[in-house]
């Protein structure tokens, strides 16, 4: 037996993972346009200037361009007033070279964000949340038309790294609409016995520390210590969380919601971060969208 102090966790490489899926992704948008001569459209929805937003908007249209797909850029002002926006939207559902689309989150505070997610045509919902999605994904025996992109994720880089979910105990820290609640139902899919954590739970280290597999989605960095891990676990850590760091040229440095270092003297298998789960969430964007893409194509 080793001694605990030399134990190294397996780093889970999202990044390599998620190019892998984006190279399958490309012969498969390739295979379509020379079959039908016609690609996957996918339509990304911005309003306001957030500076995240526009990063991760940025992201996903290269990222887009990258393996083939058209991406369709709809740039709203900060203060375009709802009705306009669901009025895009409709727009968009019906244009036939339009097989995705995104409304990058969060909306301005005077738009309301379900009313516009409702409008989304489900056969078009790539990011996976119309309530009707979700819904579906909450029931045994019915499926989503679309999974969301980040839960979806996590879960095909516990599978691509040959982790088994069936029967496992998994926990989820938080419990947002976008990664805590949608995973932990894709979880119990899975065949998972899950537990959601969120900040009303007592004592949550103590759950925590039973887990087989941990998703960490709370947005509180470095919050889940070594000592929190069962020996051998597989964490998956969703949390993007920026921290003061004056050797760095930004002066902050990206940080997840697990104590890195302290972990992976613990854990079996690990995400970093960044270079985890982030990149997956893209690949999953693509995935959906030329899963949406071939639906109206192949029939």
């Amino acid at each position: 037996m080793a001694s605990p102090s030399e134990h190294k966790a397996t780093i889970i490489d999202g990044k390599a993972i998620a190019q892998t899926i984006r190279n399958e992704i490309a012969a498969e948008v390739h295979h379509l346009s020379q079959k039908y001569n016609k690609v996957p459209g996918l339509a990304v929805v911005i309003v306001g200037n957030r500076k995240d937003s526009q990063s991760y908007v940025g992201m996903k249209r290269k990222a887009c361009a990258e393996v083939g797909i058209k991406s369709f850029d709809i740039d709203l002002p900060e203060q375009v007033s709802e009705a306009e926006v669901v009025s895009k939207v409709h727009e968009l559902n019906t244009n036939p070279d339009v097989h995705g689309i995104l409304v990058q989150l969060p909306l301005p505070k005077h738009i309301n964000e379900e009313k516009v997610l409702t409008e989304i045509s489900i056969e078009k919902d790539v990011d996976g949340f119309h309530p009707l999605n979700i819904g579906k994904l909450a029931m045994k025996g019915r499926e989503p038309v679309f999974l969301p992109c980040t839960p979806k994720g996590c879960v095909e880089l516990l599978s691509r790294s040959g982790i088994t979910i069936k029967g496992k105990k998994a926990v989820v820290v938080g419990r947002s609409n976008i990664v805590g609640l949608p995973v932990s139902l894709l979880l119990l899919k899975a065949d998972a016995t899950v537990t959601v954590v969120h900040s009303h739970s007592h004592n949550p280290e103590s759950i925590i520390r039973e887990a087989d597999i941990i998703i960490a989605a709370a947005g509180q960095a470095m919050m889940i210590k070594g000592s929190w891990i069962k020996p051998g676990a597989a964490v998956i850590d969703v949390g993007t969380n920026a921290i003061d760091d004056p050797s760095k040229k930004s002066g902050y440095r990206l940080v997840g919601d697990v104590d890195f270092q302290d972990a992976c003297k613990v854990a079996g298998w690990i995400t970093p971060v960044p270079g985890g789960v982030g990149p997956m969430t893209v690949a999953m964007l693509l995935k959906n969208t030329l899963d949406g893409a071939k639906r109206v194509m192949e029939h």
